[in-house]
């Protein structure tokens, strides 16, 4: 080969791995992005596929936004955090966050700006064989959960719209890793949690869903809503655009990963690659049909609020937590920086 020859090799070769760079990173941020640090609920799993699409696919670029994405440890660490300062957005249980501001009526302010799961993905799962059936089997029944569970929080509400007295079952207070085992063992009667994630949990542990009778709260009588983008107000009032922009980039990818979940779950696998895939769809999925595909995301859009829902959902929490103080609707949800309705409408009316 002579000289030439290799100059233009090398040069090929060069731009080919340019162009691969180019490939590999679909989004470069620059010095004037709006910076956001964002705090998941719980680790990388199904249900964080379109925050970590909206990142990877440069959604948020762009809006202007450099977005830095971390896992959590749960929904009432997530709020924290955006109470500290530590990061300006997150994602928690709105329950959790009806608590904190009950509870800390001169704190800072935090708000819900955007409904993720419009139903609570509590549930109560019951062994069959224990003669559990529907709500009134339970009573007199043994039932396991953590004590920070949101199905343990709010079963106050799940007993008064069954017909059923909040001390007519027998709570045991345990470590999340050991509840679906006790309940797998026949240690217990029935647990409390997540639809998404303890069903994964029992039938990784060996008990089918024919075994099991399912109650999720919203299928029995439970107004309450689930998780939702949360936003520091100070934050939110001295960077509006920055918060509209973040919403509609992650409406973009809630609007993909609803179309095409499989592909979805790539964004979580960059991000962990330890992750069952196959196992991390499906959880994805029960998410998506469970408490993000309503009736009212179908009619209305997804991300916002009925404000009759929300002021009942409230005063229940108040009531079931037995807080200090009854924040208003107005404390807890911000309407204001959702994207319009138009572009919220992810799913077909009901009949289409």
């Amino acid at each position: 080969m002579t000289s030439t020859s290799k100059r233009r090799f090398s040069t090929a070769r060069l731009l080919a791995g340019c162009a691969a760079a180019v490939v590999l990173i679909p989004a470069v941020s620059h010095a004037d992005d709006t910076q956001i640090r964002f705090q998941l609920d719980w680790r990388f799993e199904g249900p964080s596929a379109p925050f970590l699409m909206a990142a990877e696919k440069g959604y948020f670029a762009d809006e202007g936004l450099d977005v830095q994405i971390d896992s959590g440890s749960g929904s009432a660490g997530a709020i924290n955090r955006v109470a500290s300062g530590a990061y300006e957005m997150g994602f928690g249980d709105l329950n959790a966050l009806v608590e904190f501001l009950a509870e800390n009526p001169d704190g800072p302010g935090i708000q819900g700006v955007y409904i993720v799961y419009d139903g609570t993905p509590a549930a109560v799962f019951a062994r069959k064989e224990s003669g559990i059936e529907s709500p009134a089997d339970l009573a007199g029944k043994t039932i396991a959960a953590p004590a920070f569970d949101t199905g343990y929080r709010a079963w106050g509400v799940f007993a008064a719209a069954n017909d059923l007295e909040a001390d007519a079952v027998e709570w045991q207070n345990v470590d999340p890793t050991l509840r679906e085992t006790l309940l797998t063992r026949g240690d217990v009667d029935a647990i409390t949690g997540f639809y998404f994630t303890s069903l994964l949990n029992l039938e990784e542990r060996g008990m089918s869903e024919d075994e099991l009778t399912i109650m999720p709260f919203p299928d029995y009588g439970v107004p309450l809503y689930g998780n939702a983008i949360i936003a520091s107000e100070s934050f939110a009032e001295s960077n509006p655009d920055a918060v509209e922009g973040f919403l509609r980039a992650f409406n973009r990818a809630l609007g993909d990963t609803i179309a095409d979940p499989e592909a979805a779950i790539e964004y979580v696998k960059s991000r962990d690659g330890l992750i069952d895939v196959e196992m991390e769809t499906r959880r994805l999925k029960l998410a998506l049909d469970s408490v993000v595909d309503t009736p009212d995301a179908r009619e209305h859009g997804v991300g916002g609020v009925d404000e009759a829902r929300l002021e009942q959902a409230i005063q229940l929490v108040a009531d079931a937590y037995d807080l200090p103080s009854v924040p208003s609707p107005d404390q807890v949800f911000n309407s204001s920086y959702l994207p319009t309705q138009e572009t919220r409408r992810l799913f077909s009316a009901e009949g289409e």
